[in-house]
């Protein structure tokens, strides 16, 4: 989800105590991400009337703390209490110029002192005036922002320096545009439909839509024009379809091969990562297999199986959910070989940042080679499981190198040689620009995909 800012126009009247409510559980999540927990799991905690909105607010501060924290910054030099300092880059970040601005300028101010009343009642004085003032100086007070790398790309310094590294060519462009808002991309369900008969299904009901013409997408991958709760998507609770982005869709298409190269019918498959799930019912969608789920987190799973239960999949298919350290087969692989494997490693999400703006701010620059000593344990505990002439895709939603193809060249240089072959169709790292062949050369639909990194590597 997307994430859309609720609006509301310049004349009409102040939204009153609903929008101060907003602006205190906003305040909250940035403040909660600042010292170190996920978006998503505070989210969970708002009252469930007040969360879309507090969502789509902190998705928007998240994405412009950066300058909003520069322009805090020159507008009051000490620092005040954590809270009022959430309050009020909140604030900033919606005052922001660039995008429309959510409020009326005079009732966003309002009714962030009415917040700041509730919060740190004797601190709405001073929010007040910071908001004023950014007001009268806000040109002079953005110009400055901008000045400084946190300020003009909204990215922690070491982030910018390691995408300035990896990608000396793009760097800029990756940066602001992970700042842009993600569309909502659907999954039809190959075996219930097209991708064009359920575009023109959401046209009759007045939804605009497009299909994605990208030939490794199958004709299955569906972008709406708006994005709108999932409840709203004609057939998702029957299963007809799943929200999933273009670049994730690859995946099973990937792992399963073309007609001349597919994996038989029944063929035995390792899901290794699998939750959330959407890898995994993808696969079952488009194939009849012998499929282990396996993910080290138990809960996780059950939404995994939550996901199939949704997709209603013939009996041809066999599913096992277990959970289990990928890195540790012995506690879970019953001996026989897999013919083909998905290792979507865990990984810094660097590649989906629009879509979770808190990653950038809970990340730290020792988190890369962290992750990628698990990735490597991965790849060497589960090599050996994969039977002779089967294919092992490695996948991680990360643009940084170390994730990418700098950790499957160290992989195949670790094996013997001739143990591997990496299949010269792989993708390798897919970055979230208008050039990652989403809509093809005429330059349609910029930013469709998200970043990911994919290697197809055979067993020779």
């Amino acid at each position: 989800m997307s994430g859309a800012i609720p609006s509301t126009p310049a004349n009409a009247p102040a939204a009153g105590p609903a929008l101060a409510q907003l602006l205190e559980h906003t305040a909250d999540a940035v403040q909660a991400v600042r010292a170190g927990r996920s978006l998503t799991e505070v989210l969970a905690r708002v009252p469930a009337a007040l969360r879309p909105g507090v969502q789509a607010l902190s998705f928007h501060t998240l994405r412009w703390l950066g300058s909003a924290t520069e322009a805090r910054a020159q507008l009051a030099p000490k620092t005040p209490a954590p809270n009022v300092d959430a309050l009020l880059v909140t604030a900033l970040a919606l005052l922001w110029p660039g995008e429309p601005l959510p409020y009326a300028e005079h009732t966003l101010v309002d009714q962030a002192v009415s917040a700041a009343r509730v919060r740190v009642p004797a601190a709405a004085g001073f929010v007040n005036a910071v908001l004023r003032r950014f007001l009268r100086e806000r040109d002079a007070v953005v110009q400055a922002a901008g000045r400084s790398a946190l300020g003009a790309y909204n990215h922690p310094l070491w982030w910018v320096d390691r995408v300035k590294r990896d990608w000396p060519q793009a760097w800029q462009a990756l940066l602001l545009a992970a700042n842009q808002r993600p569309p909502m991309t659907l999954r039809v369900n190959a075996r219930r439909g097209t991708g064009a008969s359920y575009v023109a299904g959401l046209a009759a009901l007045g939804r605009a839509a497009l299909l994605l013409p990208d030939p490794a997408l199958g004709g299955q991958a569906v972008v709406l024009a708006a994005p709108c709760p999932v409840q709203q998507l004609p057939g998702f609770a029957e299963g007809e379809v799943s929200v999933q982005d273009a670049a994730a869709q690859r995946a099973a298409r990937l792992l399963l091969g073309s007609a001349d190269e597919a994996l038989r019918p029944g063929a035995r498959v390792l899901d290794a990562c699998a939750a959330p799930g959407g890898k995994t019912a993808h696969l079952l969608e488009l194939a009849d297999l012998d499929l282990l789920a396996l993910d080290s987190d138990p809960l996780r799973l059950a939404r995994v199986q939550e996901t199939l239960n949704r997709l209603q999949l013939p009996g041809s298919t066999r599913v096992e959910l277990k959970a289990g350290d990928a890195r540790a087969p012995r506690g879970w692989w019953d001996g026989r070989p897999f013919d083909a494997i998905l290792l979507d490693a865990p990984c810094t999400a660097s590649g989906i940042v629009r879509r979770h703006p808190d990653v950038r701010w809970l990340r730290r620059a020792d988190d890369i080679s962290a992750l990628a000593r698990i990735q490597a344990e991965m790849l060497d505990a589960l090599w050996p499981l994969l039977a002779p002439g089967g294919r092992l895709l490695y996948a991680t939603c990360s643009i940084f190198l170390a994730e990418g193809r700098q950790q499957i060249d160290a992989f195949l240089q670790r094996l013997p040689p001739g143990a591997a072959q990496l299949q010269p169709h792989s993708p390798g790292h897919l970055l979230p620009l208008a050039d990652n062949g989403s809509l093809g050369a005429d330059g349609r639909g910029a930013l469709l995909q998200d970043g990911f990194f994919y290697a197809l590597i055979r067993k020779t």
